[in-house]
């Protein structure tokens, strides 16, 4: 639930930021006031899923997952690199060294684009900033985030087995294998049936 609330305020920042940004988009829908009001409020809540989310100890324990790097981390980015392709090759736990990086990386993105935004935003009350500065940063990392997500969503597409995981929090035990041999090692599977974890 936090993912896909977190991913639809995404999509709301990016889609009004397209009509905002993109002279034609702009035309074609007209009502700037309205198309900033909604960019701008859903980049303020955009926090609000993963800071409701810490009420949950499932939620709490994939942080502590996506925040340490295992020595078997190094090792699937040293695999990637490498160009090899045989998820053998790759050990991950529940989130493989690609994920937590890409975690890391929106997270601090996020909080930059927040901040330059507050900065536009209540430009009167920070005299001392240059606004310019604040826009020059916010379309960069605009740009980075666009990017960055489109990559994400693609890697999503390819990986039904997974957005079936983000959608009803279980997947198939060979996938896994597969996917993330660690996790298996690390936490026994539950199972669906009896909510208990395999042996």
């Amino acid at each position: 639930m936090v993912h896909r609330a977190t991913g639809m305020l995404m999509l709301l920042c990016t889609t009004t930021a397209a009509f905002l940004y993109v002279g034609p988009l702009s035309q074609l829908l007209g009502r700037r006031d309205l198309v900033v009001t909604v960019h701008e409020w859903s980049g303020v809540l955009l926090p609000a899923p993963v800071l409701l989310g810490l009420f949950s100890s499932a939620f709490r324990a994939d942080l502590r997952r996506l925040n340490r790097f295992a020595p078997y981390d190094r090792h699937w980015l040293r695999a990637v690199r490498g160009g090899l392709t045989a998820r053998s090759d790759r050990p991950a736990g529940k989130f493989n060294a690609g994920q937590k990086l890409y975690a890391g990386w929106i997270a601090g993105a996020v909080l930059v684009m927040m901040g330059t935004g507050l900065l536009m935003w209540f430009q009167h009350l920070l005299t001392g900033i240059s606004r310019t500065s604040a826009i020059f940063v916010h379309d960069v990392f605009a740009w980075a985030i666009a990017a960055v997500l489109a990559g994400h969503m693609r890697l999503a597409l390819r990986d039904p087995e997974a957005r079936r995981g983000m959608r009803t929090g279980y997947v198939e035990r060979v996938w896994a294998d597969r996917r993330h041999p660690r996790w298996l090692v690390e936490e026994p599977p539950i199972t669906p049936e009896t909510g208990r974890s395999l042996p």
